[in-house]
């Protein structure tokens, strides 16, 4: 077995509970699903912190980001009846809990950024060089 293979367990999951898992990693798995919960992890912000402190997303992006996170339960959006209004961003306890689960994410994409731009530096090269 090659290094890059793991042993998948004899107990996997069902295709169903596959489909179910794919749709919940897809939502929590999205570029600006991690930016938006690191973001929050400090504390509640307003929408316009939240859009410059992350940069580069549309507005319509992290709109809809943070609807989804809403609906998720991850995020909760609190409505100060100001004028203007003045609307809050905050994670909930479950979304504290996807934040603790991002973490080590972070941290190992932290310790393997270099190892990783230098095999895919070496696998263009393999591509770009004529076959034998």
């Amino acid at each position: 077995m090659s290094e890059t293979n793991i042993s998948v367990p004899d107990s996997s999951l069902s295709a169903t509970d596959c489909k179910g898992l794919a749709d919940i990693l897809a939502t929590i798995g999205d570029k600006w699903t991690i930016m938006v919960v690191g973001t929050l992890s400090k504390g509640p912000l307003r929408y316009n912190e939240i859009e410059r402190r992350i940069g580069g997303i549309s507005q319509r992006m992290l709109t809809l980001t943070l609807k989804r996170l809403e609906i998720d339960g991850i995020v909760t959006r609190t409505l100060f009846p100001t004028v203007p209004p003045r609307v809050d961003y905050e994670l909930t306890s479950l979304g504290q809990t996807l934040r603790g689960a991002l973490v080590p994410l972070q941290m190992w994409a932290a310790q393997n950024k270099e190892t990783i731009a230098i095999n895919r530096i070496h696998a263009a090269a393999k591509e770009s060089s004529p076959a034998p």
